[in-house]
């Protein structure tokens, strides 16, 4: 059943394998999303007596800083002994355990650990997962393939905060723990059953001697592209941190906002596969930056909004222009990755993403406590267009339509 579907999709079993164990993945940590906001302003004690956005915000921000300051090495690591898969099972026995652990935290500080825990384990799984992207798929319909990877993650983004607020909303936090926990351990036994090392990575001592520096393996476009991901994670997440105060303002609970927050990971879910084609055969810079010049304005409208409603709105806006960005930014990515240091290179752009997931809800957090609600998300549509202008000036198309050739002049 499993080799059909691949078939129907347009891509091989084990994309579809790894695309699964994405889902769940995701699926199980944006649960997280909605429980841990709540989770830090129900703690006893405060810390620093910073307000308890800012506080949301470092916690959010020590997974993201952790995970992606971690994940070069984690890349370097997967080349250099010629394993990915090992790494996104011990990745995921991470994660899951220190979720688990969550249910019997006592303080902030607690959290803090609890959470770096996590980061390193999504560090040892996402660069070596799309590393075996990468391996699995061909140039001309990368962009798809990553659509349909993307748009699985982003599925488990949808519909985790729903089950997160509702399992606050109705059973209390202890549960919420234990079914991410639960959810992980089965993504782990998916990636055990379904995904295999390709024979591609396998090299010879001289062809290991001679793999590049991490610093040489990095080139300036992989910089801006970092650069671009960094800014596109910081837009999207700066809202986590300020779910109180969008429920206060917008006087609705965790579970309106659950529902506003997977409106960007809906609207993706329909949008990523096409888009992700689109630059298949348009090419990856002009989806990307259309995406940009998109998220720019509809960044911005998160702080203007009045109900639930328009957040909604807001966020489904979000996501078409997410949906412009992330695959064909993988892909790009992909392309220009060589084989024997893939894992360095496809690590700088998994790196910033998480860097970005860090920094937007710690940056919302304290521009939110001592600016003003508007100030972060005018920040974001601004580097929106920024990014939108990096790209356009520093990346290199990779994908070319075939001209036609000209039509032979009458005789």
């Amino acid at each position: 059943m499993g080799s059909s579907l691949a078939q129907k999709l347009g891509v091989n079993k084990e994309v579809l394998a790894l695309s699964a164990a994405r889902f769940i993945d995701a699926f199980s940590n944006s649960i997280l999303i909605i429980v841990l906001p709540l989770y830090v302003a129900a703690l006893p004690s405060r810390w620093l007596n910073l307000p308890d956005e800012a506080l949301v915000g470092i916690l959010i921000a020590a997974f993201g800083l952790i995970s992606s300051f971690s994940q070069p090495f984690a890349g370097v690591a997967s080349d250099k002994l010629e394993k990915r898969k090992i790494f996104i099972i011990i990745g995921l026995a991470l994660m899951a355990v220190a979720t688990f652990v969550f249910a019997v935290a006592k303080n902030f500080v607690d959290l803090i650990i609890i959470r770096g825990v996590q980061g390193i384990g999504f560090a040892l799984t996402i660069p070596a997962t799309l590393s075996l992207m990468a391996d699995y798929t061909e140039k001309k319909s990368r962009g798809g393939a990553m659509g349909i990877f993307t748009t699985m993650r982003m599925a488990g983004f949808a519909t985790g905060p729903l089950l997160g607020g509702f399992l606050q909303v109705h059973y209390g936090f202890s549960l919420a723990f234990y079914v991410v926990g639960g959810i992980s351990l089965f993504g782990l036994v998916v990636v055990w059953l379904l995904v295999k090392d390709p024979e591609t990575i396998k090299k010879t001592a001289a062809e290991k001697a001679q793999m590049p520096k991490f610093r040489d393996s990095i080139s300036k476009e992989f910089i801006i592209l970092g650069v671009a991901s960094v800014i596109m994670a910081a837009s999207i997440s700066m809202m986590v941190a300020l779910e109180n105060q969008f429920n206060h303002r917008l006087s609705q609970t965790a579970i309106g906002f659950g529902v506003a927050f997977s409106a960007l990971t809906i609207s993706r879910v329909f949008l990523q596969i096409p888009l992700g084609r689109a630059a298949d055969v348009w090419g990856r810079k002009i989806v990307i930056i259309s995406g940009f010049i998109l998220l720019a304005p509809t960044t911005a409208a998160l702080g203007f909004v009045h109900s639930t409603t328009q957040l909604v709105i807001a966020r489904l806006a979000q996501g078409v222009a997410m949906a412009g960005i992330s695959a064909p930014i993988f892909a790009l990515a992909g392309d220009k990755a060589k084989g024997s240091s893939s894992g360095t290179q496809m690590s700088i752009v998994t790196m910033s993403f998480g860097l970005g997931i860090a920094l937007g809800p710690i940056l919302a957090g304290f521009m939110a406590g001592y600016i003003g609600f508007e100030s972060p998300f005018m920040l974001g549509g601004i580097l929106a267009l920024i990014a939108a202008w990096l790209v356009y000036h520093y990346i290199t198309e990779t994908i070319h339509r075939d001209k036609r050739e000209p039509k032979a002049k009458p005789a």
